[in-house]
């Protein structure tokens, strides 16, 4: 498949890859997909510093040693940035939840849920009411 038939993001990664040699030795040597690799650049962009050890050369090395951040530290930096992104999310929806608004949605859920329960008692009392039929059996003969 040429190059011109794929998607431009696709082509985009691709071009990021040559930028990222040890990126292709990694996924080489854990005999791992792309997928993984193409979802985080698609999510987290180019400029994200995480790409900076998979770039070849000096200027990549001297970036990237002073940090000299592990990947257990790294994961666990992600998974604090997740965690706060998602309370953000939830105290974003308390915020626009309103609340006379929900009082009103309980308030009409529970005058239905009454009125089931008084057709349900209805039925029940109509059907104590009515005299049971007993059915006759019915044989049939033939000659």
């Amino acid at each position: 498949m040429s190059d011109s038939n794929l998607h431009p993001s696709i082509q985009a990664f691709r071009q990021f890859v040559e930028q990222h040699p040890k990126l292709i030795q990694e996924v080489r040597q854990k005999r791992a997909g792309w997928q993984p690799y193409y979802e985080k650049w698609v999510l987290m962009g180019e400029e994200d510093p995480s790409w900076q050890a998979y770039k070849d050369g000096q200027n990549a090395k001297a970036e990237t040693e002073p940090k000299a951040e592990t990947d257990a530290e790294h994961a666990e930096k992600e998974s604090e940035e997740t965690g706060k992104e998602m309370f953000n999310k939830v105290m974003g929806m308390a915020n626009q939840l309103d609340l006379q608004k929900l009082q009103g949605h309980i308030h009409h859920l529970n005058g239905a849920l009454e009125n089931i329960k008084q057709l349900i008692g209805q039925y029940q009392g109509v059907k104590q009411q009515l005299p049971s039929k007993k059915k006759t059996p019915t044989f049939f003969h033939r000659d």
